[in-house]
C-alpha cells in the first residue's frame, strides 16, 4: 500500500474526488474478500478501475516505459515475493506434531494412560511397573517419528520438484524493453504483456486490449469466458470486484486476444490470495484416502469389539479381572495398525522421488495412485504422437503450384501477430530471408490485430501500407476460410506484393472443389494445411472486429508437417500392454490425424468429429466413446464433455495436453498430465509435469504409480488379515487356558518387532503381472482377504498351543513361562513370515523373492525373536530358554503355515481372479 498511499500524497485532487463520491452518496466500500487487509486491496482495485491513465499510473507510481530494474528490486523488498500461500509445507514442529494426530495414536495414548493408572498410580509403593507403559511409549514414538521424517522428507522433495516447474511473464523494464521473468519477481506497477494461454501473474489493470477475453472459472464457476477492456469505469464503486471489466485476477486465464496491463495488486493482497485459505484448504477426499480410512476404521470397530470380549472371557475363566484388563490393554495395542500413516506416506513420497528421477514431477502426491489406476489415456496429438517440430514443407497457390506469393503473405501475418504465437508461427518465421527483402517493419506498420479463438480458428493482422491504405491478412482453418472467402488470385509472375497487378477470379463451385481436392491430398500427405487470404481497405478508423473477416480474397495454402515421434509406436506399445487405452482427442483435422495414428499404431475403426458429438446425446455418446479411439476437430469444450463421459462408464481417465485448449479436459480428468514447455494455465492444471513430451516417459510414472500402490496394499492386506487371525487366537486361547497365553508385555515387544520389519515394504517391488494391469482401489476386497486369509495363522497358533501344552507340558500357571516363550518366537516368525506370503501371488522364495531391504530386515527381526529367550533380556520378559526340540517343531509348524496358505492363495485368485 506504500505506492497508493505516496501517490495519494502527491494528488489531492483523487481524495477530493474520492471525498465527493463518499459525500454525494455513493455506497460504503464493502468488504468483499475474507481474510487479512480485504478491504484495502478491493479499495486498491476499485480505484484503479475508476481511474484514467495518468491518475492510475501515478496512484502506482509507474510509467508506460515500465519500472526500472532498482525499482522493481527495492518493491521486492517492500511487498515480497508474488506468491499466496499454497500447498507450502508446514513448518517443522507442526509436521512433528500433526505425526502423532492419528486415531491409531490416539488408541495407544489412551491404552498407556490406562497402563500408568492401573500399574503405576494405582500400584502399591515400591510395586510399580512401567513396563507397559515404556514399549506403548516406544511404539508411539517409533511410528509418529518414522512418518514425521518420511513426511518431512516428502514436503522438502516436493518443493524442490516444484521449483523446476516455474511460470513466467512478459514484462517491461526500463532500459531492458520487454523481459520474460519468474511471475515471483513481479511487483505493483510492473507492465505486463498478456496473449492467449497466459495464466494472469497478479492482480491488474489493463492499460490497454485487443479483444481480450478471459476465463474467471476459477473465480467465479461461470463456464462461459468475460470480455475485458481498459476503459475507466465510473461506476467502479458501485460493483463487487468481480464485475470490474477492466481488471484481470490473478490466477485466471486468457482466452484469446491481447493486452498490455499494470499491476495492482500482488502476492497475498491479491482477490486469489485472500482466498487461498479455503482453496488451498485440506484438500478433498479421494477413493483412495478413502478406502484406507474405511479399512483404517473397521480394524478398529474389530478391536473394540473383540478386546473387551477377550477381557471378559480372561476374568471370566481365570478370576483375576486385574490380570485380564492388563492383557486386554495388550492385545488393544496388537491389533492398533499404528504403522499404517507412516507406511502410506513413505510408499508415497519414495515414489514421487523416484519419478521425478524418470522426469516426472509429481505436484499432487495423491496422482501417484490415479496414474497407476489409469485405464485410459486421452492424448492430444501435436508433441505427444508427433516430433513437435513443424516445418513449413508447402507454399502452394490456388492450382496446387508452389508460389512465393503465398509465403510472403504468410510472413506479414505471423510476423506482426502479438498473440499467441504457435509452432506454425514459428516454422513461418524461420524463413528470415523474407525479412529484409519485403522490408516489412519499415513498408507494413502494424495497425491493429483480430486474434486467433479456437472457435474461429484463425486469426488476422492488419497492416498501414505506404500507399495509405490498410490490409487485413487472414490465415486459418480450410473449410473456415473458404466460406469467406469470395475470390482468389490467379497467380502473376511478379515477385512483389502488388496485389493491384494480380487478376482476382471468383470462387466458383469447380475453384471450391479443387481447393478442397489439394488440401485433401495435402492432409493425406500428413500435412496440415492452412488458407492466407487478404482483403484491402481504405484508411478507416481502427475498429476491426471478426465481422470484418469475409469477402476476402485467397491467396493460397500453406502446409505443415509435423511427422510421427519415433518412439511414439514403442511407447503406445507399452502403455497397451500395461492395460492402458489411448484415445486421441484433437483439434487438427481426421485426415491428418488418421495418417498420423496409422504410423504410430493406434488402430480404429470409426473417427467421431466435432460437429457429430455436438448432435449426439449424452447417452449416444456414452455408448459409442469406449470403441472410438480418435476424436478430431473437438473444441475444449468437447474434449471436457468425452472425459467426464469416460469417469461415467467407470473409467479412470488421464488426460495429457499442453495448450490452453486443454486446460478444462486437464482439471476434469482423474490425472492430468501436462509437460514443461506448456502454457501456464495447462501446467497449474495439471497433476503431474513432464520434463520430456514423451509417452515412454508416461510409461515409467504408470508403472511407477502401480508399484506405490501395490505396496500400500501390502501393507493394509498383511495387517488386516494378520489381526484378524490374532482375533481368533486370543479368544480361543482366553477361553481354552488356565493362565494368560502371552503376557501382556510379551504382545508389546512382539508387535514392536513386527512394526520394524514392516518399515522397509515402500522399498520392495511388485510382480509383473500386477504392473501388467490398471489397480484400483476396493474396499471390498480387503474384507474379504481379511476372512479368507486371516484366520490361517490361526490354525498354527492352536497347534503351537498344542504343542507347548501337551509335547513340553507346559500346562500349568506354574510353567507359562515356556508356553508363552513358544508362542512368542511362533507368533513372531509366521507374522514376520506373512510378509513374504502375501506380497506376491507366486510361491515365495521360488517363484519371486522380496527386494534386500525387505529380505533383509525380515531375517533380521526373526533372528532378534528366535534369540530373546536366550538372552539377559528374557528375564525382563518373563520368558524362558526354550529346548532345543522345540525348533524341530517350529519349522515343522512354520512349513506347514507357509505351504496351507500357499494352497489358500491358489484357490482364493481362483476363485476371485485377485490376489493384491
Amino acid at each position: 500500500m506504500l505506492y497508493l498511499s505516496n501517490a495519494v500524497n502527491k494528488h489531492p485532487h483523487f481524495v477530493r474526488n474520492y471525498a465527493f463520491r463518499r459525500k454525494s452518496g455513493m455506497p460504503e466500500i464493502r468488504r468483499i474478500m475474507p481474510g487479512g487487509n480485504e478491504e484495502s486491496a478491493t479499495t486498491k482495485l476499485q480505484q484503479v478501475a475508476a481511474a484514467d491513465q495518468p491518475e492510475y499510473l501515478s496512484l502506482l507510481d509507474s510509467h508506460l516505459d515500465g519500472l526500472s530494474v532498482a525499482q522493481a528490486r527495492k518493491r521486492l523488498t517492500l511487498t515480497g515475493p508474488n506468491e499466496v500461500h499454497h500447498e507450502k509445507a508446514p513448518s517443522w514442529y507442526k509436521q512433528l506434531f500433526t505425526a502423532f494426530v492419528n486415531p491409531f495414536i490416539a488408541i495407544l495414548l489412551a491404552i498407556a494412560l490406562i497402563s500408568f493408572i492401573t500399574d503405576v498410580w494405582m500400584a502399591a509403593p515400591g510395586e510399580g511397573e512401567y513396563k507397559t507403559v515404556i514399549m506403548v511409549g516406544i511404539m508411539v514414538m517409533v511410528s509418529s517419528l518414522l512418518r514425521f521424517f518420511q513426511e518431512y522428507r516428502s514436503n522438502r522433495a516436493a518443493e524442490q520438484l516444484k521449483s523446476m516447474v516455474k511460470t513466467t511473464a512478459t514484462v517491461l523494464r526500463k532500459s531492458k524493453e520487454k523481459i520474460e521473468t519468474d511471475i515471483k519477481q513481479l511487483v505493483p506497477g510492473d507492465i505486463i504483456f498478456l496473449s492467449a494461454g497466459d495464466m494472469i501473474p497478479a492482480d491488474c489493470r489493463l492499460v490497454q486490449s485487443k479483444d481480450l477475453f478471459v476465463s474467471q472459472a476459477m473465480l467465479t464457476g461461470e463456464s462461459l469466458p468475460v470480455e475485458k477492456h481498459s476503459l475507466p469505469l465510473a461506476n467502479a464503486y458501485h460493483k463487487t470486484v468481480l464485475e470490474l471489466d477492466n481488471i484481470c485476477f490473478m490466477g485466471t486465464n486468457v482466452v484469446s486476444g491481447a493486452a498490455t496491463a499494470i499491476i495492482v495488486n500482488t502476492g497475498n493482497q491479491t482477490y486469489f490470495g485472500s482466498l487461498s485459505k479455503s482453496i488451498t484448504g485440506k484438500r478433498a477426499e479421494t477413493s483412495f484416502d478413502k478406502g484406507v480410512n474405511k479399512v483404517s476404521y473397521l480394524l478398529i470397530r474389530f478391536m473394540l469389539v473383540m478386546v473387551p470380549l477377550i477381557f471378559l472371557i480372561n476374568g471370566l475363566v481365570k478370576g483375576s479381572w486385574w490380570d485380564a484388563l492388563l492383557f486386554a490393554i495388550a492385545v488393544a495395542v496388537g491389533l492398533t495398525p499404528e504403522m499404517l500413516p507412516m507406511i502410506v506416506t513413505a510408499n508415497l513420497a519414495k515414489g514421487a522421488v523416484n519419478m521425478s528421477k524418470r522426469k516426472v514431477i509429481i505436484k499432487r502426491l495423491n496422482a501417484i495412485q490415479n496414474i497407476g489406476a489409469m485405464d485410459v489415456l486421452c492424448t492430444d496429438k501435436t508433441g505427444t504422437l508427433t516430433m513437435d517440430k513443424i516445418v513449413l514443407e508447402r507454399h502452394l497457390n490456388i492450382f496446387g503450384e508452389e508460389d512465393e506469393e503465398v509465403l510472403k503473405w504468410a510472413y506479414l501475418n505471423s510476423f506482426h501477430q502479438t498473440g499467441l504465437k504457435n509452432l506454425l508461427d514459428v516454422a513461418v518465421l524461420e524463413h528470415v530471408e523474407l525479412h529484409d527483402y519485403l522490408k516489412v517493419e519499415e513498408h507494413y506498420l502494424k495497425a491493429d490485430e483480430i486474434p486467433f479463438d479456437f472457435q474461429r480458428r484463425r486469426m488476422s493482422v492488419i497492416l498501414k501500407q505506404r500507399n495509405g491504405k490498410q490490409l487485413l491478412i487472414c490465415k486459418g482453418a480450410v473449410e473456415e476460410m473458404l466460406l469467406l472467402c469470395t475470390h482468389a488470385f490467379d497467380p502473376g509472375e511478379d515477385k512483389e506484393l502488388h496485389i493491384e497487378t494480380d487478376k482476382v477470379i471468383a470462387i466458383d463451385e469447380s475453384v471450391r472443389e479443387n481447393i478442397l481436392r489439394i488440401s485433401g491430398k495435402l492432409n493425406e500427405e500428413g500435412l496440415r494445411v492452412l488458407l492466407v487470404a487478404i482483403r484491402e481497405f481504405d484508411d478507416r478508423a481502427l475498429t476491426y472486429t471478426v465481422e470484418d473477416e469475409k469477402d476476402m480474397v485467397l491467396t493460397g495454402f500453406i502446409g505443415f508437417l509435423d511427422p510421427a515421434k519415433p518412439s511414439a509406436r514403442l511407447a503406445i506399445d507399452a502403455l497397451q500392454k500395461l492395460g492402458v487405452r489411448v484415445k486421441v482427442l484433437t483439434g487438427d483435422n481426421e485426415i491428418v490425424t488418421r495418417k498420423i495414428c496409422r504410423e504410430v499404431g493406434i488402430s480404429f475403426n470409426e473417427i467421431l468429429l466435432g460437429n457429430d458429438i455436438e448432435q449426439m446425446s449424452d447417452e449416444a455418446l456414452g455408448e459409442k466413446i469406449d470403441e472410438v479411439a480418435i476424436l478430431a476437430k473437438l473444441s475444449p469444450v468437447q474434449k471436457s464433455r468425452v472425459v467426464k463421459l469416460l469417469q461415467s462408464r467407470g473409467h479412470t481417465v488421464g488426460f495429457m495436453g499442453d495448450g490452453i485448449n486443454d486446460a478444462a479436459a486437464l482439471r476434469d480428468a482423474d490425472v492430468g498430465i501436462s509437460v514443461d514447455t506448456a502454457v501456464d494455465i495447462a501446467k497449474e492444471s495439471a497433476d503431474i509435469i513432464l520434463l520430456e513430451k514423451d509417452l515412454m516417459v508416461l510409461r515409467k510414472g504408470v508403472i511407477y504409480g502401480r508399484r506405490t500402490f501395490g505396496n500400500i496394499i501390502k501393507y493394509i492386506k498383511m495387517t488386516a488379515s494378520s489381526n484378524f487371525g490374532n482375533m481368533f487366537s486370543m479368544i480361543g486361547a482366553s477361553a481354552l487356558l488356565p493362565f494368560l497365553p502371552m503376557l501382556p508385555v510379551q504382545i508389546l515387544v512382539q508387535n514392536l518387532l513386527y512394526d520394524i520389519s514392516q518399515v522397509s515394504i515402500p522399498w520392495d517391488e511388485m510382480d509383473q503381472d500386477f504392473i501388467d494391469q490398471p489397480k484400483k482401489w476396493d474396499a471390498s476386497d480387503i474384507s474379504r482377504f481379511m476372512l479368507f486369509i486371516g484366520p490361517v495363522s490361526s490354525i498354527f497358533d492352536y497347534a503351537t498351543f498344542a504343542l507347548m501344552f501337551y509335547v513340553f507340558k507346559a500346562a500349568s500357571p506354574e510353567h507359562q513361562g515356556l508356553f508363552q516363550t513358544g508362542w512368542f518366537v511362533e507368533g513372531l516368525l509366521s507374522q514376520t513370515l506373512i510378509v513374504h506370503m502375501i506380497r506376491t501371488r507366486k510361491i515365495p522364495f521360488i517363484q519371486s523373492w522380496a527386494t534386500a531391504p525387505v529380505v533383509a530386515l525380515t531375517s533380521v527381526i526373526m533372528l532378534i525373536g528366535i534369540a530373546i529367550p536366550f538372552t539377559p533380556f528374557a528375564a525382563t520378559l518373563k520368558m524362558e530358554p526354550l529346548p532345543l526340540s522345540y525348533f524341530p517343531w517350529l519349522a515343522a509348524i512354520l512349513f506347514g503355515y507357509c505351504m496351507l496358505t500357499q494352497v489358500i492363495k491358489n484357490w482364493y485368485i481362483r476363485r476371485f481372479n485377485q490376489w493384491l
